[in-house]
């Protein structure tokens, strides 16, 4: 019973690494000539608006590399994307959203590889000051065509590259 257990994690674990690196090899190969960098789980943020706490995106892209302390960056990325896994869905689409449009993140995507989904969530301001976030779109197998990157138009990336699990 127990290494079935690990087994099962071990799946998902493959499979939500594979969704990441799909998405970073892919723009990250269009994006290379640019100012910006695409970077995977690992690069730690690190931002006043969250009371200098260390946040670690699936992926995201950042155009000011400059703005760092020691490990981590400062600056706000452009585009953050998770990638689903049961354990954290809950605070990745509450507490993780959350801190991301308080940072000033423009655009944020949820991704699902079980469902193969992707909820692409833009972050924008009210006339008084206060920000917020809504549900631009969502990408499913049926609108597959419609799969784009708001803030990075010039960036293309299928449905297919991007769940190429095997």
């Amino acid at each position: 019973m127990d290494s079935l257990f690990i087994e099962d994690m071990s799946r998902i674990y493959i499979e939500h690494s594979m969704v990441i690196d799909n998405f970073v090899i892919k723009i990250g190969n269009q994006i290379k000539d640019s100012l910006c960098r695409v970077f995977s789980d690992g690069v730690q943020y690190q931002w006043k608006e969250n009371d200098d706490k260390i946040v670690i995106p699936d992926a995201s892209i950042m155009c000011n590399i400059r703005d760092r302390k020691n490990i981590s960056f400062t600056g706000v990325p452009r585009f953050v994307m998770e990638v689903l896994p049961d354990s954290t869905e809950e605070y990745d689409r509450t507490e993780k959203m959350d801190i991301y449009r308080k940072a000033g993140v423009s655009e944020y995507w949820i991704t699902d590889w079980r469902k193969k989904q992707v909820e692409i969530y833009m972050f924008d301001w009210k006339e008084d000051g206060t920000s917020y976030s809504y549900l631009f779109k969502k990408i499913t197998e049926k609108n597959k065509e419609e799969l784009q990157l708001v803030m990075f138009p010039d960036l293309k990336i299928t449905f297919e590259e991007l769940f190429n699990i095997g």
